[in-house]
């Protein structure tokens, strides 16, 4: 059986002061967590399995990912290192991966221009490519392709937001990573819009159900609070990797224990 990941994520902005990793609730009320660099150095020592540098606000204003930090990054970490956020061309991941990059997760761009998926697939082979899906539950079943059963009997389908989680698309999530897949991506990260940063567990119903429906590597996002949680993704919804930010940023939970933990509980991992 192939060994679970433990990916923290570093979702980072720019501002007057420079790149910092800041944390929010659903994609709002940030709060900095550090220096991009500095963290991706401090995980790379504590055995995280790979990292992911999210440019959290460079599609929403219009801008390129910070080459830079992603170069000094890539300097300081011996671990795959995937990057995304403003990433809108073919170029763009050249650029990324000759900045130091292992893999480019697309999310906005991908649903505005699924073509980019597929060209940069048979370009730079689909184990570059990531695509991020972040979704939101939506009530209006009419509206949904798949309905799937929540873990309070209420019934939702999973609607694709994009520029961040500020715009709906009206996209069935199940459907758009079946499309994913057949356009070439690699891997899915998926993160649960209602439980980004609530730490009340990951969404496993819609973890569970996307997962069932695709081949490729599923990593879960949104709500780790506890290591049971991470569990939870692994055992029940069958993830292949788990990604966290604000519990490894504030120490919350300490990734060798995390994984001890986890292979105590029969799930694979590397230690």
């Amino acid at each position: 059986m192939l060994t679970k990941r433990i990916i923290p994520c570093l979702d980072v902005t720019l501002d007057e002061n420079g790149a910092s990793v800041v944390k929010g609730v659903e994609f709002v009320n940030l709060r900095r967590a550090g220096d991009p660099v500095e963290l991706a150095k401090r995980y790379d020592e504590e055995g995280a399995d790979e990292l992911v540098f999210l440019d959290i606000t460079a599609s929403a204003h219009g801008r390129e990912t910070m080459v830079d930090v992603v170069e000094r990054t890539a300097e300081e970490v011996f671990i795959p290192l995937t990057v995304g956020g403003g990433i809108r061309r073919v170029e763009d991941i050249n650029v990324m991966l000759n900045a130091g990059a292992d893999k480019v997760s697309i999310n906005t761009s991908a649903v505005k221009n699924p073509e980019l998926v597929r060209e940069s697939a048979k370009i730079f082979g689909s184990q570059c490519i990531v695509v991020a899906i972040d979704c939101r539950r939506n009530y209006e079943l009419s509206r949904g392709v798949n309905i799937v059963e929540l873990e309070d009997g209420r019934r939702a389908w999973y609607e694709v937001v994009i520029y961040g989680g500020r715009k709906p698309t009206g996209i069935d999530a199940v459907e758009w990573a079946k499309r994913v897949e057949e356009l070439g991506a690699g891997e899915i990260l998926l993160t649960s819009m209602n439980r980004d940063g609530t730490k009340d567990g990951y969404d496993i119903p819609i973890t569970k159900k996307i997962c069932e429906e695709v081949s490729i590597p599923v990593i879960a996002s949104g709500g780790a609070g506890k290591p049971e949680h991470f569990y939870e993704a692994f055992f029940k919804a069958n993830a292949d990797a788990a990604l966290a930010a604000s519990v490894f940023h504030f120490m919350e939970i300490d990734i060798v224990e995390l994984k001890r933990y986890l292979e105590r509980r029969g799930i694979p991992v590397r230690l």
